[in-house]
């Protein structure tokens, strides 16, 4: 037993009283200070690793927990500067000299140190940088000891693992606690000597948050929730209607919370009155659909048809009837390549499928006249018809390779007009009744319906914004006219005032074809959420992933993924209310 016990010094300062800002009292102890019903205790930054990035601070600055940083700095003038450098450089250089005159190893650490001084010295001398008096401080907050002490803590081992060395301010905590606050007096003087480049990495204002908008400027009500920062745990608000264009991307693998994502993104577009058509190879957003009062139009039901033909044009447009044409030419290129044939048209069948086109639409009486775009349109049957009657081989073909899309196994979505007319400001087209030799056309035609309708009401309505999700693209993106078509999407959509939510777990089939990049690079706003192993080092590739960021993807949990525009990269969690959760889980897959 110890035969002496020391009492634990404390003093106490009270406050004046006409002081209204200042705490009743101020408590210190060897341990830490309590200011008020608050617990803080500081550290000094004693040990600096060698080298050090672009706000190496941000771990300590972005902990869970009360903590305040603060970054001392003094310039140190030329003339003291150069005689410090001289001296230091002739203490290592005496060190090296005298270990090699009595046949010692060299120091390590005193090589590095001497290249060091010597480079630094070359840069003050022309002007390069220039020194500067450097201290970092940090104090831990609690509302009790035992509060204080965990997160102490974790601050020193964040601090450690960024091979910081953090050193208490025995019976000083006071003096510390004023140094961190926004005073600008440094009451503890322990620093060190830190050169330009050094000191502006260590400020302290870094931060892995999206950038505020400048001082004086409006700040628009349209941005969508996103999530929570996994960072620094700040709420991470996205404004998709405020960048170069409308246009996203979301990649990630199965099973990583892609479709949760874009569930809230398209609730909270709701929210703002933007018109939503969703894509849903798996029935995943009926529910939300049925919740908000949209439309849902079951692909491959019984009773449901979409007619290729259909007409949805602008009248203002002068080569709208061209470009529709031009659009089933691609329609029934991808319909005769998804039946297992080949898909490629020679020059002889391209020509005898344009003269069935134009003389079955003349056959209706729908021409160039846009008065004559009203009246109904053909139907696949009319088309294939007029291939049969064409006196050309080629054209008679063509006709036996439509015959399984008019009257045999496919024929039930394509055997009538247009059954279900698109309502209501959220329109889901399912595909989960379609068959897979059918998934590839039916996404097409709902795209191309989809198009039609914005052109057709963009030159009437430009405010309205409209939003097109096209979930698992990779169905699309594999064969090469529907990719096209895609693209041409994502490059028109802007001038429409609407934008393309492209969303699939195969990066490969984005990433590894020139009309995926297409697509890739026409999107301001890009998502990136957990990447397989095997996918991982092209993604990188397509978007100047660090290594740091890499390692994010490949372990990030499931609702957590990068936020990639521009210059800005932040990581974020996607975060529902208990209703938002309830509507984003429900459906096959939906799981979060």
């Amino acid at each position: 037993m110890s035969l002496f016990t020391r009492k634990r010094s404390t003093t106490t300062v009270k406050a004046p009283a006409d002081l209204a800002p200042a705490p009743a009292a101020l408590e210190v102890t060897s341990t830490h200070v309590r200011v008020g019903d608050d617990y803080s205790a500081t550290y000094a930054v004693c040990g600096y690793p060698a080298e050090v990035g672009p706000a190496w601070l941000v771990p300590l600055l972005s902990y869970p927990g009360r903590v305040t940083v603060a970054v001392h700095a003094e310039p140190i003038p030329a003339p003291i500067a150069a005689p410090m450098l001289t001296k230091q450089r002739a203490r290592l250089e005496s060190t090296r000299r005298i270990d090699a005159e009595r046949g010692k190893l060299s120091d390590p650490t005193v090589e590095a140190a001497a290249t060091d001084a010597a480079d630094l010295a070359e840069r003050v001398a022309r002007g390069a940088s220039k020194l500067h008096h450097g201290a970092v401080y940090v104090t831990v907050h609690g509302r009790t000891l035992d509060e204080m002490h965990d997160t102490a803590a974790g601050v020193r081992s964040a601090a450690a693992s960024m091979l910081l060395d953090l050193q208490p301010v025995t019976f000083r905590h006071h003096l510390g606690y004023t140094s961190t606050l926004p005073l600008g007096v440094d009451g503890l003087g322990m620093r060190r000597i830190f050169d330009t480049e050094s000191l502006a990495a260590a400020f302290p204002f870094a931060s892995g948050d999206l950038a505020a908008p400048a001082p004086g400027k409006h700040t628009s009500a349209e941005a969508v929730l996103y999530g929570v920062n996994t960072t620094s745990h700040g709420v991470v608000m996205w404004n998709r209607w405020a960048q170069d264009n409308h246009n996203s991307v979301v990649l990630a693998r199965s099973g990583a919370g892609k479709s949760y994502f874009i569930k809230l993104e398209v609730l909270r577009s709701l929210y703002q009155q933007v018109e939503v058509a969703v894509i849903d190879p798996e029935d995943e957003y009926t529910p939300l659909a049925e919740h908000v009062g949209g439309t849902v139009i079951q692909l491959g039901a019984p009773g449901v048809r979409l007619n290729p033909l259909d007409l949805h044009a602008d009248p203002t447009e002068l080569t709208a009837f061209r470009d529709h044409q031009m659009a089933v030419h691609t329609i029934i290129q991808v319909m005769l390549g998804s039946s297992g044939r080949e898909a490629a048209f020679n020059d002889r069948e391209k020509a005898a499928l344009d003269r069935a086109i134009v003389a079955t639409y003349d056959k209706y009486g729908i021409t160039h006249d846009p008065a004559t775009w009203c009246r109904p349109a053909p139907l696949l049957r009319d088309l294939a018809a007029t291939l049969a009657y064409d006196g050309d081989p080629a054209a008679q073909q063509m006709a036996v390779r439509l015959a399984p899309w008019v009257s045999g196994t496919f024929s039930d979505l394509f055997d009538g007009p247009t059954s279900t007319r698109p309502e209501g400001r959220l329109v889901v087209w399912s595909l989960r009744h379609l068959p897979d030799e059918l998934r590839t056309i039916g996404t097409l035609l709902t795209l191309n319906h989809i198009w039609s309708r914005i052109e057709t009401t963009a030159a009437t309505n430009q405010r309205i914004k409209r939003l097109v999700v096209v979930d698992e693209a990779w169905l699309l993106m594999r064969d090469g006219e529907g990719a096209r078509f895609l693209a041409k999407m994502a490059k028109k959509a802007r001038k429409r005032n609407a934008g393309l939510t492209v969303a699939t777990q195969d990066a490969s089939d984005v990433l590894g074809t020139d009309l995926g990049l297409t697509v890739v690079s026409n999107a301001a706003t890009q998502i990136l959420m957990r990447q397989s192993t095997q996918a991982i080092d092209a993604v990188t590739d397509a978007f100047g992933l660090t290594g740091g960021e890499a390692r994010l993807l490949l372990s990030a949990g499931r609702g957590e993924g990068l936020l990639v525009a521009g210059r800005s990269r932040v990581p974020f969690r996607s975060q529902a209310s208990g209703k938002e959760h309830q509507l984003a889980v429900t459906g096959i897959g939906g799981d979060q």
